[in-house]
């Protein structure tokens, strides 16, 4: 095999093992009763390995049998791509405002508003639900609605669930194809969570009227919408996914979740910076600087570094890349001091760590504002 080959293998097991612990840990987990949540918030992650594994897998044997059904396919594809945000070319900002303005919260209203018999009491119905951990949102209704990749009406239907199930049962089957295993007795994040840190009740609100008070005011709920996701990915990230970490390891398939997340909020950050200035106040624009303005930051997007991300994303090192100093026995490959000289893995973890939380930190700010 080649470096190339070695890397994508190595990318593709170490993400597939991941998923087999955390499919032990979350029925072991005291914090099963949240598993709910818990999926929704890991559900683009598992489809990001889904369509990018499946992806260089038929690349490799053209001839390989589906592994998925055409039905699952599609939502893997539809699920992945929400972890762009702003960058999925197929929409950008414009057709993401447009989808949770035209699909998603519309089947929500349906669904949710509208059913109480007595119509003077309809104004108490609530269509959006906020779940959170340790105090902070990791998620909502609407979020989890793009995330998961479902056609949003479907998804929301009564006796939904078996479909929801069957796609989640071939991702299982997938995985256990790529060697993924529930019995390597090592830990992830969510043998660490603790249940009385999630909403010990359901905190559901009427949108229309959440989207106009957090973020960027009334004025722009439909871009409020969209900031409430990236809010809630970061929280994750932040508060959830690097729980029992060593930090004197640096584990691929927790890193990578971490660094994808904060690259996409950070570029979408700044594609909503640059491309709808007219849209936000002069305290949105003060608090994206503050996030995008940072040194950790601007090292992290630099255009030079973006085939680390690809790497990440994708498995495959860039054709540019000097194989020569590739070490797939490394952590991160070796690639962190051909892309950020200044760094090793650790020293690069660490600053990718605390970029991280200070993001999480000023959107949280931001927000509430």
């Amino acid at each position: 095999m080649t470096v190339q080959d070695d890397v994508v293998a190595l990318g593709i097991r170490s993400d597939a093992a991941y998923v087999g612990r955390f499919s032990h840990d979350l029925g072991a987990s005291r914090a099963s009763g949240h598993s709910g949540t818990i999926m929704f918030c890991l559900a683009p992650y598992l489809s990001l390995f889904v369509y990018e594994s499946y992806s260089k897998l038929k690349r490799i044997d053209p001839a390989l049998p589906a592994l998925l059904s055409a039905d699952a396919e599609v939502i893997v594809a539809r699920s992945r791509h929400s972890l762009k945000l702003f960058e999925d070319n197929r929409r950008g900002i414009e057709g993401q405002l447009t989808y949770f303005r035209d699909e998603i919260s519309p089947a929500h209203a349906d669904r949710f508003l509208n059913n109480t018999w007595l119509k003077a009491a309809r104004f108490l119905e609530t269509d959006l639900g906020l779940y959170s951990y340790d105090g902070r949102i990791i998620s909502t209704t609407h979020a989890a609605t793009f995330h998961l990749g479902f056609d949003p009406v479907a998804l929301l239907e009564e006796g939904s669930g078996p479909n929801l199930q069957s796609v989640y049962e071939e991702y299982g089957r997938y995985f256990r194809g790529l060697g993924a295993r529930t019995d390597s007795g090592a830990k992830t994040f969510v043998s660490h969570l603790d249940p009385m840190r999630f909403d010990q009740r359901d905190n559901d609100v009427r949108s229309t009227k959440y989207y106009g008070q957090v973020f960027n005011g009334k004025g722009t709920p439909e871009i409020n919408r969209l900031l409430m996701v990236f809010r809630g990915l970061m929280n994750f990230v932040d508060s959830m996914v690097g729980l029992g970490a060593d930090a004197n390891e640096v584990e691929y398939t927790v890193f990578k979740m971490r660094f994808l997340t904060l690259y996409q909020v950070l570029g979408s950050l700044q594609m909503l910076h640059d491309e709808r200035p007219g849209d936000l106040t002069t305290q949105s624009t003060r608090l994206i600087e503050k996030i995008t303005g940072t040194w950790s930051a601007s090292l992290i997007m630099d255009r030079s570094a973006k085939p680390f991300r690809n790497t990440l994303m994708h498995y495959n090192l860039d054709s540019r890349v000097d194989l020569a100093r590739v070490d797939a026995t490394q952590p991160l490959f070796g690639l962190v001091p051909i892309y950020f000289p200044s760094h090793d893995a650790a020293s690069f973890v660490e600053a990718v760590g605390s970029c991280i939380e200070e993001t999480a930190s000023v959107i949280e700010e931001w927000a509430v504002s």
